[in-house]
Formats: C-alpha cells, sequence, structure tokens
C-alpha cells in the first residue's frame, strides 16, 4: 500500500529548526512552514497549521528544543535562564487544553532536564533532540503496534465510518484510527471509508479523504449530517475515531460531533471504536467532567473560505471537543490491545501495564 509522500513533521538538525506540513493549505497545496522558535511553534499549533493530538505531542517535544536553541543564541545566561526556559515550556504546553499529549510530551523533556542537574544550555540542546527523536520514533511504533490490533476488528469487505482526521497528519506517521485501517488494508482485507466532512474546518473533507486517497484506500465524503441516515441504512458497519484525551472511566474527548457519532451508532447497533496510544489516557482526570474543552474563534463557523456565511453581528459556539461518555464506546484499540467493557477493570488493566 502507498501511503504517499506525506511528512507532517520534518526536524531538520543541522539548520536548527521544525519543518511542519501546514496542513492548512491542504488538499490544494503541499507547503511547509519552517520554525525556528518557541513562538513559531505555538502560531503553528494555535492557528492548526499542525493538529491532531499525537502531532502537537511530538512538535512540543521539538519545540522544547527550539527553546534550548533560541536561549543559546539569544546569549541569555547567568542564574535566571532556567526561568525564562521554564516560561517558554510552559507557554507551549498551555497552548491547546485539550489534547493532554502536548503538555506530556513537555513534561517528559522537563523530566530529562531533571535527570540531569547543572547541564548547561549547550548539552541540553544535544540530549533534547536526542529525546524529541525517541518521541517521534516511538509515535510511529506506536502507531504501528495500535494499527495491527484494530485490524483484527475489521472484516474483509467492511465500510467504516470516521470523524475528523487520525490518520498520517495527525501523527508523525502511519496514524491511529486511520492506522487501523492501513493495517487492515495491509493485511489483504478490502476496506472502504466514509468520512465525515467534520465542520467547521473540514479535516474529514480536507485531510482524511485526502491521506486516504493517497494511500489507495477507496473513501467517500458524507455531511456531517447525513450520518444518521448512512447508519439507518446499514451503509457502514464499523464507525472508528481517533481522540484527543480520555480520562480513567473511559469518557473521550474528541473533535466536536464525535459524541453524536456515537449516540447513533449505538441506536443503529453499529460498533463504536475509539484507536489511541496509552499517551492518551490521563488517568489523573477521573471522568468526563474534569476535561477542558477547547473554544475556538467563533470566525471559524461564521466563515467559510474566507467568505462570511453568517449575517454579520451573530455570533457563534465553536467548541472544538465534545465528550463521548465512555457508555457508548465498543472498546478502545492501544498499542497493547483493545479494551473492552466494563472500563472499571479493563482500564485498570490498561493503567498497569503504563505504570501509572
Amino acid at each position: 500500500m502507498n501511503q504517499g509522500r506525506l511528512c507532517p513533521i520534518i526536524p531538520e538538525p543541522a539548520e536548527r529548526r521544525l519543518r511542519l506540513l501546514d496542513q492548512r493549505l491542504l488538499p490544494e497545496r503541499e507547503e511547509y512552514l519552517c520554525c525556528r522558535s518557541v513562538d513559531g511553534l505555538i502560531l503553528a499549533i494555535r492557528d492548526m497549521a499542525v493538529r491532531g493530538a499525537p502531532a502537537i505531542g511530538v512538535s512540543a517535544a521539538w519545540g522544547c528544543w527550539l527553546a534550548a536553541l533560541e536561549l543559546e543564541e539569544r546569549g541569555v545566561v547567568g542564574p535566571g535562564w532556567p526561568a525564562w526556559l521554564n516560561a517558554q515550556l510552559e507557554k507551549l504546553a498551555a497552548v491547546r487544553p485539550t489534547a493532554v499529549n502536548l503538555r506530556r510530551a513537555v513534561e517528559r523533556m522537563r523530566e530529562v532536564w531533571r535527570r540531569a542537574p547543572g547541564l548547561e544550555p549547550p548539552g541540553l540542546i544535544v540530549v533534547w533532540e536526542a529525546e524529541a527523536w525517541a518521541i517521534q520514533e516511538e509515535d510511529i511504533s506506536v502507531n504501528r503496534r495500535l494499527g495491527g490490533h484494530g485490524a483484527a476488528l475489521l472484516d474483509d469487505g467492511d465500510t467504516v465510518l470516521t470523524h475528523c482526521n487520525a490518520g498520517i497528519l495527525a501523527t508523525s506517521g502511519f496514524g491511529t484510527a486511520l492506522g487501523v485501517i492501513y493495517a487492515a488494508v495491509e493485511a489483504g482485507k478490502k476496506i472502504r471509508v466514509i468520512a465525515d466532512e467534520t465542520r467547521p474546518l473540514l479535516q474529514g473533507a480536507r485531510l482524511s479523504a485526502y491521506e486516504l486517497k493517497a494511500a489507495g484506500v477507496e473513501v467517500r465524503l458524507a455531511c456531517d449530517n447525513a450520518c444518521a441516515l448512512l447508519l439507518s441504512r446499514g451503509l457502514a458497519r464499523k464507525a472508528l475515531v481517533g481522540a484527543d484525551r480520555i480520562a480513567a472511566n473511559g469518557d473521550t474527548a474528541n473533535k466536536i460531533g464525535t459524541y453524536g457519532v456515537a449516540l447513533l451508532a449505538r441506536r443503529f447497533r453499529v460498533p463504536f471504536y475509539v484507536a489511541a496510544p496509552s499517551s492518551t489516557f490521563d488517568f489523573h482526570c477521573p471522568d468526563g467532567t474534569g476535561i477542558p474543552l477547547e473554544e475556538r474563534p467563533e470566525q471559524e463557523v461564521t466563515f467559510l473560505g474566507g467568505g462570511r456565511i453568517a449575517p454579520e453581528g451573530v455570533s457563534a459556539y465553536n467548541f472544538a471537543f465534545d465528550v463521548t461518555p465512555a457508555g457508548l464506546i465498543s472498546g478502545f484499540i492501544t498499542e497493547y490491545g483493545v479494551f473492552r467493557p466494563p472500563y472499571s477493570r479493563s482500564l485498570r488493566r490498561l493503567r498497569r501495564k503504563i505504570g501509572v
């Protein structure tokens, strides 16, 4: 299977920069942003040039490395440099609040720093570069293992409904929910995909359909509000999504509209699976009420393609995520296998596996 030439995150240490595929321009153009500072990366994350929980986590790891480079280039010296650096890291960790991977990656980089007391900025650059590479490579490895476990849930000839984009473009490569589909295709199964368009930023139409087509997977686009009709007619046999944060009880935050898909899947007896690496589980958060839900600019709803689609002066709700109750989820597909209800027991096993 050809997954195309998509490389969403390209570190270039020799050039002291991070290149990111600008996903705002897809599917019309493949162009890369060059980030040389934490502020530049924060802007890329905030404006959705890079998006998807695993991808922003990996990008954040490289952002810590960029902060160390910036520290050196600015000549920040003396006893104040750790405070300056910590402020940069905290600014980065807070840029998008819902996806747990972002802050977790920053904390992992901080821990590397803590384990090397007395390390000066030139040495920190070296160890953080190595750790950022490790995080990026782990992401791809984890997604491939996750995909293999999930592929067993898909039957030859299945049509799978997806919402938002949880594929190559949302990770370092291969993907989570779409990684399951890629793994099933690699195993010789014929899989078709219905991609919800995913308003307001159309990640399904612009990104999922784009990468699935590049990978040679049959994909058909649907309006978000066609979901009930499609499922009622049996046009999809499985529903499969990614996640941005999963609470200890299994409540799952994902792109706005996911909750509705899960409700409809339950109504029409279609299995609804969440594919996510163990790093997306937040066992410090008891349930979905504790997950912060990002609200984004109203203009993403009131404008489309640069043109106004709502009367001037009309405000809009623009929650980026909603929370699907654990009771609607048929199973979590992770790199450690598939975890099914009752989640009070199965997710406890996962927690033991990852040691938290």
